[in-house]
């Protein structure tokens, strides 16, 4: 099938209207077909000109054989057929991978700000966000200064970190994961630990959890 979301009934619908001698007759015929592929694909009604698509189906699931008087110009397979333009993509290899493309779009945003209060702002919000960034994708610590450097050396110097800028601290708590590998189900620490303290108590286990996480 060359549409299969119109299903075979559609089909056999369009192959019942090439039977049909008279073209007036046949035309009428072809406009109730079209009505149904409304009712079976609603979604058409958010596109431009969705009248016309809908024509456009039904010349081709015929095979664009169809001879009836269609409200518009009947469609070339050539043109319904043609490849859309290709989307350019970067493909200059990313400097630092656990740091990912967008840190060095902002990198070059900063690079080319004019030194001052609002450029150190920027460089201390950045660093902080990529401190966050490596502590997900390497070890358990990092030093400022490792950071500084890699903002400079992504920046290709052009970025100097002022001297005495400093980082907050992170806290003890704070547990930093790669994405999709926070499987605490959406419970609370706080519920989290009420759970695994409690006893498991034959039939009333669930009873408990329940009135405990109220």
């Amino acid at each position: 099938m060359k549409m299969p979301e119109y299903g075979r009934n559609v089909l056999r619908m369009v192959q019942r209207l090439k039977t049909i001698e008279d073209r007036d007759e046949r035309t009428r015929q072809a406009r109730g077909v079209v009505r149904v592929m409304e009712l079976l694909n609603p979604q058409v009604h958010v596109e431009e000109n969705w009248e016309q698509r809908l024509w456009d189906h039904l010349f081709v699931i015929s095979g664009y054989d169809l001879d009836v008087d269609s409200p518009y110009p009947i469609p070339e397979p050539e043109h319904l057929q043609t490849r859309p333009d290709v989307i350019p993509l970067k493909k200059s290899r990313i400097k630092a991978t656990h740091y990912g493309r967008n840190i060095e779009s902002i990198i070059d945003l900063i690079a080319g700000l004019e030194d001052g209060e609002r450029k150190t702002e920027m460089i201390r919000s950045l660093a902080i966000y990529m401190r966050q960034q490596y502590l997900i994708w390497n070890k358990d610590s990092v030093a400022d200064e490792t950071i500084f450097q890699d903002i400079e050396k992504l920046s290709d110097h052009r970025i100097r970190v002022p001297e005495g800028i400093s980082l907050s601290r992170i806290s003890a708590e704070a547990t930093f994961s790669r994405p999709g590998m926070n499987l605490d189900f959406g419970f609370r620490r706080g519920q989290n630990r009420n759970f695994q303290g409690r006893k498991f108590q034959g039939g009333n286990y669930h009873k408990n959890f329940q009135k405990g996480n109220r």
